[in-house]
């Protein structure tokens, strides 16, 4: 927990794709992919990757010289790369943008972040391909993005950080790991202890009823005994009276 960061310094897919970095397995198909891939840094870029922005999110329509126009409000811009279709030409809806002082780099970063741009809000973060140790781009499972409507959702960068894990003292993870299994157990074992009991109340119950039905026959029985005693003794009464 001492070297716990809400933001990656090594990207790792498996960490990447869980809320807290503390998955032990992944939990989508995109994981697997970037934890097989082999990925390397395309060596044709070519610039100071610590004073590159990457910006995301653009309007397919956005051009190079809009880019320009936004950005060098920040500072001095040394190169622009609107990453296009390499057969269609058409905007991919990324770019690169390096400058030539930190400074400017700074500003932008902290102030570009969700512009509207041709009607797009856009995402600005520093560039990860080179800077980043161990990054898997987007397209082969990896990266920070990603949508809750596809199950793919990463973790770890400027737009979704790391949750701090809940560190709970050894008492308590003694009290819910060890005896987490007892206490399960014990509540099943009552719960079927509890249902069985009541299904012998039930066919103690249905074995009560005869025994009722037979007593209150045979009391029912006893009374016209009884009855037919008192009658004779009337009987002999009256014939002594006479």
């Amino acid at each position: 927990m001492a070297d716990w960061a809400p933001i990656a310094k090594e990207y790792d897919p498996l960490k990447a794709g869980s809320i807290d970095g503390t998955d032990e397995e992944p939990h989508d198909r995109a994981i697997w992919r970037a934890m097989l891939a082999r990925y390397e840094p395309n060596k044709g870029v070519t610039g100071d990757p610590h004073l590159t922005l990457f910006v995301a999110r653009l309007n397919l329509q956005t051009t190079e010289e809009k880019l320009k126009e936004v950005f060098s409000r920040y500072g001095d811009i040394r190169k622009i790369r609107l990453v296009r279709d390499l057969v269609t030409g058409f905007s991919k809806g990324y770019a690169f943008i390096e400058y030539k002082e930190e400074r400017a780099l700074l500003k932008a970063h902290r102030d570009a972040n969700r512009l509207v741009i041709d009607q797009h809000e856009i995402f600005v973060d520093f560039e990860l391909e080179r800077t980043l140790k161990g990054w898997i781009p987007r397209r082969l499972g990896g990266g920070f993005g990603g949508k809750k409507e596809s199950g793919q959702l990463r973790f770890g960068g400027r737009d979704r950080p790391f949750r701090k894990p809940i560190n709970l003292p050894n008492m308590k993870n003694d009290f819910y790991g060890e005896g987490s299994s007892e206490k399960r157990n014990w509540s099943r074992e009552g719960t079927r202890d509890w249902r069985t009991r009541d299904r012998d109340h039930d066919r103690s119950r249905d074995k009560r009823w005869p025994e009722r039905e037979r007593s209150w026959a045979w009391g029912d029985s006893e009374r016209e005994r009884d009855s037919k005693e008192e009658r004779s003794r009337g009987r002999e009464r009256k014939d002594r009276d006479r």
